[in-house]
This record gives C-alpha cells, structure tokens and sequence, in this order.
C-alpha cells in the first residue's frame, strides 16, 4: 500500500492547533491571516490555504539506524512504506569516487522497517572493506518503494564485529567551496555531533564545539597547487584533494563546465531519485573530471520543486547532492535556482478548479531562497533582497525574500561568473491570475538589476578579468519549450511582476532589453550568456543581424554594439523540448536534444566551447566563442 501523495485538510476546515498565526508579507495582496489561517480573496470569496504533508522527509530516510548483534536496522518511521532497500559497502580507500557497491541480495521493507544482516551476509569473501579486521566500515543505502521509485540514497557507518553500533558518519559531502588562490571552504554534514577538522599540508583546522553540519575555512594555502586534505571526525578519516584557484590575471590554459536542469527524467531507474536524475548527473560530473574541469557551475532546476512542504524540499536537494557528491570532493560546484527550485503557499479554489500559489513565507526561513541556501555554501557578495525598490511598500522594513548565496559572482584566474536568480520571489500562478502578487518566471527585479550594473562596471575596471560570463536559469530568447515564458512571453511585454497589488513599471521584453544592454553595450568583457530552462542544448550569436522583437513592438529597441553569445544548455537530463518557430529561429545553431555537458576551454584571451554527450561522450558540438 502506497502512502498518498498528501494529507489534505478540506478547505472549509480551519486548520487550529496546526500552525502558528502566521504574518503576511506586505508584497502580497488579497491574502490576510484569521484564526491561524491563511485565506486568498478570489472574486468576493475567501479562499483558504491548501494544507499539505510531506509524503517523506531527509530524517525519515536516514533510517534512524540501530546497531543488532548481527547487524543495522532501520526504520523510517512508516508504517505504510513497503519495497526494498539494496545495499552495499563504501570503500573509501579504493576509489577516487568512493560510491556504494551494491549486494548481490536486498532487504525487504515492511511496514517502514528493514534490516541489513553485515554478520551474516557481509562477511568472508563479501568483506570487501576489511571490516572483520579493522572493527569498521561504510554501507550505502537506497530505499525504493513497492513500486520501484527511488526514494533515497543514504549512508550509514557501523563499529564492532558483532554487536555492532552506529558509528559517526558523514552523510554529506565533503564539499569544495568558496576555492580562492590561498585555500577554499570544505562543507559536511555528519549523522552525529562531533567535532570535525581538517589537515592540509601540516596545516591542521578544527572546529570550536561539536555540530552535524560543518564549515571548515582552508587557508594559508599556495596558488594553483594540488593538495591532499583529509577530513577527520569521531576517529574516522577521509582522504581527497583540491586545487587552490590560480592568482587573478595569471592567464594559464584552463577548463570549466556548465549544465542546468537535472530533474528527474524518464526512463526509469537512476533518472528519476525523487526529483533527480542521479544518472545524468553522475555522467556529467564524471565527463567533467575526465575533461579537467576546475570548477562546475550549475544554474537551476537541479530539482522537480514545485513543492508547498520544506520537509520535501530538503528531501529532493540531499538527492540531487548525493549524484553528484563524490565529485564534488574534488572541484567546487556552484549552484543558481531555477523555477523548479520554487516552494510555494497554495490556494486551491475548488469553484475554479485553479491553485493559486506564491513563494512561501516568511521569508527569512521557508522561502524558496531561504530553503535554497539551508542546503548550499555559496559566495554572500550578492544584493541584499528588493527592499529599496521604488516598489518596496515599507522602506524601514525588509518585506521581500533575500538574495543571499542564489545572486553572487565569483572569479577564477582571468574569467568572472555572474550567476543572476531569474525566478526570485516566484510566483508560479501569477501569469494567470496577478491578484496574489509576486515575480514572474524570468523577470529579473530592479534591485537586481542594479547590483548586476554595477558588478559588470566593476569587472570592466579589473585588469586581471578577460572574460565574463553572465548565467541565469531562463533563456533572453527561447528556442524549444519555453517560447510562451522566459524572456519573451510569445511576443508580448504585458507580462511583468505585481507588488502590493500594483503592476511594476517595465514589461518582461523592456527588461530583457535592460539586461541585453547592460552587457553588450555597456560592458565590452562578457563573451556568453549562459541559461537553462528549455531541455535541449542550443546557441545564437546575439548582434544587429539578429531579429529580436515581435512584428508589432512599439517600445524603444535595443541595437547592439558587438555580439553576444546566448548558449542554452537545459540538457542535464530533464524530458526533452523541440525547436520552436522564433523570429530569430535562423541564427539558432547546433540544437540538439541530446544530454548536454558544456565546456569551457579558457586559454588567455581565447574561449573554446566544446560539447559533448556525457552519456556517449561524443562530439555535439565546437566553435569559439573568442579568439
């Protein structure tokens, strides 16, 4: 028996004892809070929040594991979960990548609980991990439903030869962050409070107290060198390496990949791990190893999202992490949100048959960028929030989300990455009922703006930066899929942001514009825009040979200086999107729906693009985009 999708309290019931009285943001309209409910004015009636449960949480699938004579068992806390856990050791001293080797048999799940007999099973010719000898060893896990869907991989450490007992273990990560020429930042979480350090090069770095979640800053370190660094907690070790970033402007030849849009896919199997497709993900990173990537960069849904739950939400990221974990010991992995990053209030009226839904509140804890930076360590050197707005309706007080770690730039050697949010404060109902408020799919906001124009000035000024390159997840011109959003709504420039009730000045073309100018012809270093959303991979080299506007548009037209590469790659295993008619659909060239990695060849003053299929690894597709 399958649990429901959801546990919905009818929308007549008001909801007491089940939530506090929560606020509603002054950015919103309509919407007003009365007995611990939250309510949405359509047509003169009043329409109350949809309740939802999550189906299952990061804390159900870690199994609360317990140490047996004879081996593990887990339950997670469901009665009504029934499948198979497959199982299998880690071995991390034989591997560059340690992942799980799975067992030749499984674990029946029953009624929530499973059990993984090491004693019996796991022993003799299948100790692969010398586990007998040493007292120790690390088993991966996945729990897959009577229906086969994947719902989860974990890890789990144990102790003893029989009894045995759960032993620390890192359940996350270790991670590459924040890499600068003298060190980086190494993030993990563990299944316990200890404490962590981490020795590099003689150097040793500890933590103050004991936590489960760890940030350990590496520093002292030299440019450009490759380093052994070994993670050390509750007297377990684990050994990797990093390469500290190069010194600004050094210009020696390097490699970068990017992709986006890795949500769960079809096919079967790996493709879909409850909101990822782990299998994509695993090829890309490998291909990207392969190709001496120094660092991935990664903008938008990673996940499927749209979720009103932040259990689920933390669910699906752990998923997408663990594909692509045992690379990211080696090389940072900077991530952007997508509209499938997007966790939202609902409101579903029954007499309309519609759901209306805004980012979640509050802010500063369950918003979808609240949630996105729970579970990612990314550069804070980002605009504050949209408070400052001309729009803002309390200047004294923060009424927006923050743009913290989802809007940042970082450098390596003589290249700059802008990663911009373009589903910020994502309203997913808006376009067809603006009542609520909120931002539009592909709207980047006035505040935004702003800190783009000036990090681009910025950059422009720096003589260690030869080339910039501008990410966020929706296309300036669509292609194959998203031709009805994005960046240009079919044509039409009515579309744009509603806040307090009141529509913004500029319409979604007016502020694609905005952005085409800051960077063609205000700025003379970005060489490529790089975006995701439609699940192909394309590119169109954007200057004045390009129709970019509809037949009948009257506002004031962009005409650019030089060119622009627009390169599209949503091929990261998402479901397919064709080639749609465009005006600007002759340009488009090498469209593919293959699975897509993106790499960057930077070699002083010139850029290759290369791409190939991480699957097959074939050639799709070359050109440079600088010389």
């Amino acid at each position: 028996m399958l649990k429901s999708r959801l546990l919905f309290i009818l929308l007549l019931i008001v909801s007491v004892g089940l939530r506090a009285q929560v606020e509603v943001p002054s950015v919103y309209s309509k919407m007003f809070s009365e007995n611990e409910t939250l309510f949405l004015t359509v047509q003169n009636r009043n329409v109350p929040e949809a309740i939802y449960l999550p189906n299952y949480t990061v804390e159900q699938m870690t199994g609360n594991p317990v140490g047996t004579e004879t081996g593990i068992q887990f339950d997670f806390q469901d009665s009504l979960l029934y499948g198979t856990m497959y199982y299998g050791f880690i071995h991390y001293n034989d591997s560059k990548h340690p992942l799980p080797v799975y067992f030749r048999a499984t674990s029946p799940i029953f009624k929530g609980r499973a059990f993984i007999d090491i004693l019996n099973n796991l022993s003799g010719r299948y100790d692969m991990i010398g586990w007998q000898k040493t007292g120790q060893g690390n088993l991966g896990y996945r729990v897959a439903r009577e229906d086969g869907r994947m719902i989860y991989d974990g890890k789990v450490g144990f102790k003893g030869t029989g009894p045995f007992e759960i032993a620390p273990t890192i359940i996350e990560g270790p991670f590459v962050n924040i890499l600068n020429p003298e060190g980086a930042t190494i993030t993990f979480q563990t299944n316990q409070e200890v404490t962590a350090a981490i020795s590099v090069d003689g150097k040793d770095f500890s933590e103050d107290a004991p936590g489960s979640r760890h940030q350990i800053h590496i520093s002292g370190l030299q440019p450009d060198q490759l380093y052994d660094y070994t993670v050390s907690y509750g007297g377990i070790d684990q050994n990797y390496q990093f390469r500290t970033a190069p010194e600004p402007g050094t210009r020696k030849p390097f490699t970068f990949a990017y992709a986006s849009d890795s949500r769960s896919g079809q096919g079967g199997g790996e493709r879909n791990i409850y909101g990822a497709n782990a299998y994509i993900m695993k090829k890309i990173m490998a291909a990207s190893l392969m190709k001496e990537a120094r660092f991935f960069q990664f903008t938008g849904d990673l996940i499927n999202g749209y979720l009103t739950t932040p259990e689920e939400m933390h669910l699906q990221y752990a998923n997408w992490k663990r594909s692509v974990e045992a690379y990211g010991h080696y090389i940072p992995i900077y991530v952007g949100m997508g509209n499938h990053e997007s966790l939202s209030r609902e409101f579903f009226d029954t007499v309309y048959n519609f759901g209306f839904s805004v980012d979640r509140f509050p802010f500063e804890t369950e918003s979808s960028e609240a949630i996105f930076m729970q579970n990612f360590h990314m550069p804070t050197n980002g605009p504050e929030s949209e408070d400052g707005a001309y729009y803002d309706p309390n200047p004294d007080t923060q009424d927006f989300p923050s743009y913290k770690e989802s809007v940042y730039y970082y450098t390596y050697d003589n290249v700059a990455m802008v990663v911009l949010n373009a589903d910020y404060w994502y309203a997913p109902s808006l376009r067809g009922y603006s009542g609520t408020s909120g931002n539009l799919h592909g709207y980047i906001m006035d505040q935004q703006l702003e800190w783009l124009k000036e990090t681009l000035m910025k950059l422009e000024k720096d003589n260690t930066i030869d080339h910039v390159f501008v990410t966020l997840h929706t296309p300036m011109f669509p292609n194959g899929g998203h031709v009805a959003d994005d960046m240009w709504y079919n044509g039409k420039n009515d579309f744009r942001p509603f806040v307090s009730g009141r529509p913004v000045r500029y319409g979604i073309i007016e502020r694609r514009d905005h952005l085409l100018d800051l960077m063609i012809n205000k700025n003379n270093k970005v060489v490529a825009v790089f975006t995701g959303d439609e699940h192909n991979y394309n590119r169109i080299k954007l200057n004045n040979q390009v129709n970019m506007y509809p037949e009948m548009y009257f506002m004031e037209k962009v005409v650019p200086s030089r060119s622009l590469w627009q390169i599209n790659n949503g091929a990261a295993g998402a479901p397919y999107y064709a080639q749609e008619e465009t005006p600007w659909s002759e340009h488009v060239q090498g469209f593919t729906t293959q699975n897509a990695l993106v790499l960057i060849h930077v070699d002083g003053k010139k850029v290759l693009l290369e791409v190939i299929n991480p699957d097959t690894l074939e050639t799709i597709d070359e050109a440079f985009l600088k010389e």
